[in-house]
């Protein structure tokens, strides 16, 4: 469960929302238009944003938190994929999802090598496990960043626009995988992807005006979808079943 009070984030003294509390008990998709503040929420759960207020994982403020202890509790798998290392390959680049449990100045041990080849073969990209990450498709990179996102072994996964640079079959590939894992975690989905967000089908945050509103259900309706992004709508349909 994650408990927002009273979250603020700013930027060059711009605010960019205000005074949001809300109680997540599972899962939750961000919806908004573009600038209205869904990333940085995003980022501000996981602390890689600095923000006023509070926030609290299972009853634990992240304030108190060492940086281990975030991200054995919360993921956040960005849009695009960036390496800094431009010959790393897929089986090392995974296996960082296991920093956080790797013991000062070794090497990652026996498990941390299971556990990331686990999800290689989760995700079916067991075959790309010896390709250098620069040089994979965006379909397979964000496979990729999903699986070392699932090596972390956080409770909590953030995706923050998933599909945004994907072919229509690949972004099928990437939401039947964001809905298997609503099993095991707690999925936070950024989006501006309608028939992904149906897809998923969570309670809906939508960020407008610098601040946000809750739907626990009923948000996918022509009437409200007109109001909210100020355009037409008819029959939104869910491609992705």
């Amino acid at each position: 469960m994650i408990v927002l009070k009273n979250l603020t984030c700013k930027y060059q003294n711009s605010i960019i929302f205000k005074d949001i509390s809300l109680t997540i008990k599972k899962h939750l998709t961000i919806l908004g238009a573009n600038g209205s503040g869904k990333s940085t929420l995003a980022k501000a759960l996981c602390s890689l944003v600095p923000y006023e207020g509070d926030i609290l994982l299972e009853n634990k403020n992240t304030k108190n938190l060492s940086l281990n202890e975030k991200a054995k509790s919360i993921s956040y798998i960005p849009a695009k994929l960036e390496v800094y290392d431009a010959d790393i390959v897929v089986s090392e680049f995974i296996l960082l999802g296991r920093f956080a449990y790797k013991k000062s100045f070794f090497d990652y041990d026996n498990d941390d090598k299971k556990i990331a080849q686990e999800m290689l073969e989760f995700l079916h990209i067991s075959h790309l496990s010896e390709h250098i990450v620069s040089e994979l498709s965006s379909g397979e990179q964000q496979l990729v960043l999903i699986a070392q996102a699932l090596a972390q072994q956080s409770a909590i996964i953030i995706f923050d626009e998933p599909t945004a640079n994907l072919d229509p079959y690949n972004a099928k590939v990437i939401a039947g995988h964001i809905k298997r894992l609503q099993d095991k975690h707690t999925v936070i989905l950024i989006t501006h992807d309608l028939h992904l967000a149906a897809f998923i089908n969570t309670p809906v945050l939508f960020v407008k005006n610098k601040s946000a509103t809750y739907y626990e259900n009923d948000f996918f309706n022509d009437a409200r979808l007109q109001e909210l992004y100020n355009v037409a709508f008819t029959s939104l349909a869910v491609q992705y079943a």
